[in-house]
């Protein structure tokens, strides 16, 4: 019963069917990683753009009220104000690091690499 031509070729079949679908997989999975891939750098690439805009706007933001102050309280006490505000906003960062930027991230990316 096992021995019969017709028998081999379906298992030969099979074998070959199943070489085909396994490399699709593999190709699959290439073309799975390398959007992954793609995706990661597209937004690293976004953010530090953006991240450069801010700091620029924030730069000159950072100046104007500088200058705005000094008639009020003098040179040295404007940019000690606005220099003591930037420190506040830095205890602020490291206080919530975690809820405002490891979170957020860790999200981000375990939707990313997770999703089918």
């Amino acid at each position: 019963m096992f021995s019969n031509d017709r028998n081999i070729e379906t298992i030969g079949q099979l074998a070959e069917v199943l070489k085909h679908y396994l490399g699709l997989q593999k190709e699959y999975v290439k073309l799975d990683v390398i959007e992954k891939v793609v995706k990661l750098i597209t937004i690293l690439t976004l953010s530090l753009i953006f991240a450069f805009l801010v700091m620029l706007m924030l730069i000159y933001f950072s100046f104007a009220a500088a200058y705005a102050l000094v008639p009020h309280v003098g040179a040295v006490g404007a940019f000690s104000i606005v220099a003591v505000f930037y420190l506040f906003v830095l205890l602020l960062f490291c206080i919530f690091r975690k809820r405002w930027i490891e979170k957020p991230v860790v999200r981000f990316l375990a939707n990313l690499l997770m999703e089918k």
